[in-house]
């Protein structure tokens, strides 16, 4: 994941890359903000609430506070801005209800984030079944791919993607009620070559989706060609690898820091 992160383009010196295990303000800030979050604010989380349908047998407090632990994440750096789909729109908010629920309490301690969502692409579908999200954890693995994957196995996904039930009107046009399959492809096309959707419309005009299909399956290998070939070649050097998550971490401690020693301060602990 973190030769995935810089071979997409993060670069290290710009961008603060870490594990989260490395630094424990996470954990400690979360703990304290699970002081300032509800039971009823967690029992709504549409996550949860699918996680712990899906796998009943497992259903721990981890997950039920796990939103607690991002919001620890995004609030540690006074995060101005977080890019989301909207699928994590709910967490964000309860970040932003805690933090107001905090600043109300103690002073202007926390920054009150705001949601960066791409116009497109801000949410893609299963290849397979274009009403549920795309997901690693999907039981059909035709249904997403893997940003390693080899280009033939990317192109079988592609062509192999659900379309329309209704194969009476064989045209590629944007209508998520009604072609979500179609849409959700454009969607991909879109992202992977810059093009809108009536650019999309007008090149695949009487095409079919045998061609769309096809079409955008290359796009996704090439965009993701250089990733996959810069990540393997990072792969084998563990010594630059290290350097960057070791250097990440104490940026991160020390800014995070910061705000953990501002929150302990409010809640009148004593300092280390």
């Amino acid at each position: 994941l973190l030769t995935l992160y810089i071979a997409a383009g993060l670069d290290p010196e710009k961008n603060c890359i870490y594990y989260q295990s490395h630094v424990s303000g996470h954990a400690e800030l979360a703990w304290i903000l699970d002081c300032f979050t509800y039971m009823g604010e967690l029992n709504r989380m549409t996550q949860f609430k699918d996680k712990a349908t899906k796998h009943a047998d497992n259903i721990n407090a981890g997950l039920f506070t796990y939103p607690v632990l991002m919001a620890a994440d995004i609030l540690l750096y006074q995060a101005d801005v977080v890019p989301v789909g909207i699928d994590q729109m709910q967490h964000l908010e309860l970040t932003r209800n805690i933090a107001e629920r905090f600043n109300a309490i103690y002073g202007d301690v926390f920054t009150i984030p705001e949601p960066l969502i791409g116009k497109v692409g801000a949410r893609i579908m299963s290849l397979q079944d274009p009403t549920s999200k795309m997901s690693k954890s999907d039981k059909d693995p035709n249904g997403c791919v893997h940003l390693m994957e080899k280009p033939e196995d990317i192109m079988r996904k592609f062509k192999r993607a659900v379309t329309d039930s209704d194969t009476s009107e064989n045209c590629v046009r944007f209508d998520p009620a009604e072609k979500p399959g179609v849409a959700n492809l454009m969607q991909i096309y879109s992202c992977a070559t810059g093009k809108s959707f009536d650019e999309i419309e007008k090149d695949f005009l009487g095409k079919g989706y045998g061609a769309f299909k096809t079409a955008v399956g290359e796009a996704v290998v090439e965009q993701l060609r250089p990733i996959r070939e810069e990540a393997t070649r990072m792969l084998a050097d563990k010594a630059y690898l290290e350097s960057v998550y070791r250097m990440g971490a104490e940026k991160a401690a020390a800014a995070s820091g910061k705000t953990l020693r501002k929150v302990y301060k409010k809640l009148g602990f004593i300092a280390r």
